[in-house]
């Protein structure tokens, strides 16, 4: 079925614009929750606590920006990709092909490159495989996928993608809190989530004293030593405190001096970007234009938009559960700690997804 609308243009391109709602708003959401979302999200989440999950939300809405404003659009235009659409719009070839090199540019450092790594950290994880060859699979696989059936082959492969990730995704999500004793065992242990602390050497001796300074200094005052005072203070190492939890971490927007999630800076900068990357993105748009007609793309925006709200509970708070579980390893506090035990000098955060999936997930046997 596939092959035999890959023979033109559009067929290639857009799937020969007969597809429904379905397979498109599973589209849409595969292709942006992928394996990064996973290790990032769920990274962030460890790290950070729940604040990532405000982009998840974010997107749910400027989904329907995409179905209600702009595709009508790009369908009274008649065009196959963006680049097409500008050069209609504009005229002349130039800011066609700038268009194109800038989107391909961009896919290359800021989306293929994070999905290739990634992807290969849970292939490492699961099977043991080096990361290059891991890469090297990827690449193979998507390159026979995407070559042989085109559009239409990416939507139904979507569109399984999506089943899988959401089923996968809510089982894990059950497991983990079923091990730490559910939602009240998540808000009792996220804050004690730390790796111990050696006391053999002269940086952790340094630590607790300091700490226990500024502890007194602040109950002296009448106030409650919290993480961010202590990592604010100068006699304190930030390379330590970073091993210690956000206090604010179960509230999604912050105030505007925070450095996580301002609520001014989620607002007029990040709503900004992704007005760009769900409205004005080839690969984006292209789903869409794959629909059969417009009340079919925009059931499709509400399909994703209603999706995009799991990430929080699926995605986010696995990581941070993993963090519970795995202390040792997520929550390792400094530089030499985190390269003897993930080979990365800035944090483990990103190996919380893959530990929580190896670490309770029965085996596939």
């Amino acid at each position: 079925m596939c092959r035999s609308r890959v023979n033109s243009v559009q067929g290639y391109f857009l799937a020969g614009r007969f597809m429904t709602w379905i397979p498109v708003g599973a589209s849409l959401f595969a292709s942006n929750i992928g394996s990064e979302h996973f290790i990032g999200l769920a990274g962030s989440g460890a790290a950070k606590g729940i604040s990532v999950g405000a982009f998840e939300f974010n997107a749910a809405i400027l989904l329907q920006l995409l179905g209600w404003v702009f595709l009508p659009v790009y369908i009274s235009s008649g065009v196959f990709t963006l680049p097409d659409y500008m050069k209609k719009r504009f005229g002349g070839s130039r800011i066609q092909i700038y268009l194109t090199i800038l989107s391909l540019l961009l896919y290359i450092f800021t989306k293929i490159s994070v999905n290739l790594y990634s992807g290969s950290l849970f292939i490492n994880e699961a099977l043991g495989w080096n990361i290059w060859l891991s890469i090297l699979f990827i690449l193979t696989m998507t390159t026979l996928i995407t070559i042989t059936g085109g559009l239409a082959a990416v939507l139904y492969t979507d569109l399984v993608q999506t089943c899988v990730m959401l089923f996968g995704a809510i089982l894990l999500t059950a497991i983990g809190f079923n091990k730490i004793g559910g939602f009240s065992g998540l808000l009792t242990y996220y804050g004690q989530a730390t790796s111990p602390i050696d006391l053999n050497t002269s940086s952790a001796e340094v630590f607790i004293m300091n700490m226990h300074d500024v502890a007194v200094s602040q109950f002296s005052a009448g106030t409650l030593p919290t993480v961010d005072s202590l990592a604010s203070s100068q006699n304190i190492s930030s390379n330590l405190t970073c091993k210690l939890p956000s206090s604010n971490a179960f509230v999604m927007l912050r105030d505007i001096s925070d450095s996580e999630m301002p609520w001014l800076g989620y607002i007029l900068g990040q709503t900004p970007a992704s007005i760009w990357y769900w409205c004005a993105d080839q690969m984006m748009v292209q789903r869409v234009l794959a629909a059969k007609s417009l009340s079919h793309a925009q059931g499709a925006t509400l399909m994703a938009g209603f999706i995009k709200i799991f990430p929080l509970f699926i995605i986010v708070l696995p990581g941070m559960i993993s963090r519970i579980l795995y202390p040792d390893t997520i929550g390792c506090g400094t530089a030499e700690e985190c390269l003897e035990i993930c080979g990365n000098r800035h944090g483990c955060s990103d190996w919380a997804y893959p530990k929580l999936v190896m670490g309770v997930m029965p085996d596939g046997q």
